[in-house]
């Protein structure tokens, strides 16, 4: 466990007293690793602190597996004496500060697009056990859920869903059907927004007859907005009442954000959780139930994917729909290649794969990225660690972006500031 604990975390973290932790160290009872993702000059990360400070305290003197639980701090701060103040505050250890290539690949390999942010991982694989830690920190301040591991779908949803006429179907009903699971509020204008869409994309699936449902977990502030949402809405609901049921999907999911729309197969697993940009991105319902594509064609619509951690890119002269095929089709084994491997060790993607031609999206994103004009150009642009990786050659062959791609997994390729 250790040799994998130093892989992911380096041979010492500090704590606040300045001293030197040993990762090696850290126990070899531990089983759950907490990854804390915070600043100190972030306001909501200061007030979670305080309520973590609470919970490890209380875990650590009175619970039975006080041992198999340790958490690291993972600082997005810039100035090192706010990080140190900060630190002080804190009963667990941290990555160095000056570690920002070892940070960066953890926020990166976590998918971590929002903080505070706390990942409970097993301490010796790295698999993600719970992606909503804040959410485990407010519903079970004993830790008495501990270890907070995934439980089936069809576990955590079971209880009665309500229509919007009011009457109530048990969730039981859900069975054997795909699933969206959508987490949206009235408040939020995106939210509304793809909630138009989806009326449209669900009606086509069900008149196709598809067993198909979705289910509302609400995020609105007020049973009455609810209410008013949810009339909008033709699927079911976890009653707005039940806040445990919702805060509980809210946590097995790990949701940082909304509108969030994630899609399950008639077992319950996940197909994926980028529903939202399936839906935008093919109103038809051509490609139900929206299983992961190893290449996409960059749009407005997907391009928020370029911020979710490293993306292959590949610029090609073409202007016209259907003239990315090509390109398309040479990467293609080499993403499903990569797709199947990360599948098999049950882990994410570390890598998205898409192609881009001439228009306005491709060009902002050369200019913002400053890229050459060349085409074909390959690339590898990572938005978060603001880096990116060119590879400007006159042609562009699967072995060519086989090697590139082998290479960046190794981390044997230098990256460029963006």
């Amino acid at each position: 466990m250790s040799e994998f604990l130093v892989n992911l975390l380096g041979e010492r973290l500090v704590n606040g007293e300045k001293a030197e932790v040993d990762v090696h160290a850290l126990g070899s009872k531990l089983s759950l690793l907490g990854l804390y993702f915070g600043c100190s000059l972030n306001g909501p990360c200061k007030q979670f602190n305080a309520s973590l400070c609470e919970f490890y305290s209380k875990f650590k003197k009175s619970s039975e597996h006080k041992d198999k639980l340790e958490i690291v701090f993972i600082s997005s701060d810039q100035d090192q004496k706010q990080w140190q103040d900060f630190l002080q505050e804190m009963q667990w250890p941290a990555l160095p500060f000056k570690d920002r290539h070892k940070k960066m690949k953890l926020w990166n390999k976590y998918k971590v697009t929002s903080i505070p942010s706390l990942v409970f991982v097993d301490a010796a694989t790295g698999k993600v056990v719970c992606r909503n830690g804040l959410l485990v920190v407010r519903d079970d301040p004993k830790g008495l859920e501990f270890p907070w591991g995934p439980k089936p779908f069809a576990e955590v949803v079971a209880g009665p869903l309500l229509r919007n006429n009011r009457q109530t179907t048990d969730s039981s009903a859900l069975e054997g059907s795909y699933v969206g699971v959508y987490f949206s509020a009235h408040w939020c204008p995106p939210c509304r927004s793809l909630t138009r869409v989806l009326v449209e994309s669900y009606r086509k699936v069900k008149e196709s007859g598809q067993k198909f449902e979705i289910v509302f977990v609400s995020a609105d502030r007020s049973e009455e907005s609810f209410t008013q949402y949810f009339s909008e809405m033709p699927w079911l609901a976890v009653p707005y009442t039940d806040e445990a049921r919702r805060s509980r999907l809210n946590r097995l999911y790990g949701i940082q954000g909304i509108p969030t729309l994630i899609f399950l197969d008639t077992e319950g697993h996940m197909i994926t959780r980028q529903g939202r940009v399936e839906i935008l991105n093919d109103p038809d319902c051509r490609f139900f139930p929206w299983h992961p594509r190893p290449v996409l064609e960059l749009s407005e619509s997907n391009a928020v994917q370029l911020h979710e951690g490293p993306c292959l890119v590949l610029f090609v002269d073409a202007e016209e729909e259907g003239e990315l095929e090509p390109a398309k089709e040479l990467i293609q084994p080499i993403a499903e290649k990569i797709m199947a491997k990360y599948k098999a060790k049950e882990e994410e993607t570390p890598l998205l794969f898409f192609v881009a031609g001439e228009d306005d999206m491709s060009d902002s994103l050369r200019d913002y990225t400053n890229l050459p004009e060349a085409a074909p150009l390959l690339t590898i642009l990572d938005m978060s660690a603001r880096a990116k990786y060119v590879k400007d050659v006159e042609e562009i062959t699967p072995a060519v972006v086989e090697q590139f791609v082998s290479e960046f997994l190794a981390e044997k390729l230098k990256p460029e500031p963006i």
